[in-house]
């Protein structure tokens, strides 16, 4: 089936022809589109706590960042210039940019990671540098100018506040017009400047990297409980070289690491707990009604910030696991896929309870049917 936000590519085609491959333009991606938020309601969502944000201002050649939370006081005026500022999970505070997120739905939601809105001044950036991964770039009202290079082992500025690449030579430019789609696969060199003040909706993806799941996998299995025990040393005989590591403490150490035993369920229910688990900085907000008398006549709907995944027999929902009975893991693998679920139906699979526990811990709405 053709995709319009995809230039008319099917989902299979552009995963085969693009993803993480080539940079792909569509122009009117989104026709007419008049953005999503205003500069204000922005200005706003950067000066909260739970929400990350940054300014970056270019000086005398020099970019300078500070981050959130922004006062309205800190905003330059948009006569300055050369000034941008990007506010991160903006779809978990503004509905039309959560369903934006999820039009891409064709990539796994455990990729999936959010969206972020950057206002820019005329001349506004930040700076040539590359992503480790994969991003599409939406533009809202006004123009940005963006020059490309190839994926390289590009070098870096020294002592900057942003990872830039120095002496970056663009290979090709294109400039965005309100409703223009750019994706760029990861390791492509880009630097966009605003030609107008202007708004970029960027979608970015979740790339874990080998060391970021070793070290919240020993976190996991610390948890769990790992193998405890104090290095006791009675017959110890004075030291004649103070300072070399004895070997019977090299041998305790040995023998209490090589104790630590994982299985392959260890491994899934970290994964699953790790993928779901919200940033620090997402807060759930209770529900403030009152608990529905049932929730049968209501569509449940997936805050913007929870996160439902599963694998095999084993849900997972914002860093929590769960194990469902056999006749309710379809009903719940429907609601984690397509975010809603009717009421009537998950009551059906003696889920109402659970439902209701949810919507009391924020992690859910009750829509009541009319």
């Amino acid at each position: 089936m053709e995709n319009a936000l995809l230039g008319g590519l099917s989902p299979q085609v552009f995963l085969r022809r693009h993803w993480q491959k080539r940079p792909l333009l569509v122009r009117g991606a989104l026709p007419g589109f008049s953005g999503m938020i205003t500069k204000s309601a922005l200005c706003e969502l950067a000066a909260r706590d739970d929400v990350e944000s940054r300014m970056v201002e270019r000086k005398r050649g020099k970019y300078h960042v500070a981050h959130g939370p922004l006062a309205r006081s800190r905003m330059p005026r948009a006569s300055i210039g050369n000034w941008t500022l990007l506010v991160n999970g903006v779809n978990h505070h503004n509905t039309q940019a959560e369903q934006l997120l999820r039009r891409f739905a064709f990539i796994p939601q455990a990729r999936l990671d959010d969206v972020m809105v950057s206002y820019a001044a005329r001349g506004g950036g930040v700076g040539p540098h590359f992503d480790s991964y994969d991003v599409f770039l939406i533009q809202g009202p006004g123009r940005r100018r963006w020059r490309l290079a190839r994926r390289r082992p590009f070098a870096l500025v020294a002592n900057a506040p942003l990872k830039l690449i120095a002496g970056f030579h663009a290979e090709e430019e294109v400039v965005l017009e309100p409703g223009d789609l750019l994706y760029l696969p990861p390791g492509w060199g880009h630097d966009g400047i605003a030609l107008d003040p202007c708004f970029t909706y960027s979608v970015g993806f979740r790339a874990p990297r080998g060391g970021e799941l070793a070290a919240a996998f020993l976190d996991h299995l610390h948890e769990r409980g790992l193998p405890d025990a104090v290095y006791r040393d009675p017959g110890l005989a004075p030291a004649i070289r103070p300072a070399q590591v004895g070997p019977e403490l090299a041998a305790f150490a040995d023998a209490q690491l090589a104790r630590i035993r994982w299985s392959r369920g260890d491994v899934a229910d970290f994964l699953g707990r790790f993928l779901s688990t919200p940033k620090s900085n997402v807060v759930f907000e209770p529900a403030k009604r009152k608990l529905p008398r049932g929730i049968r006549n209501t569509t449940a709907r997936l805050d913007p910030k929870t996160q439902l995944l599963y694998r095999g027999a084993r849900f997972f929902i914002n860093g929590e696991i769960l194990v469902p009975r056999p006749a309710q893991r379809k009903v719940l693998a429907s609601l984690a896929d397509q975010r809603y679920a009717a009421g009537r139906v998950l009551a059906r699979a003696g889920l109402e309870r659970l439902i209701l526990q949810w919507y009391q811990a924020g992690f859910l709405k009750l829509d009541a049917i009319p």
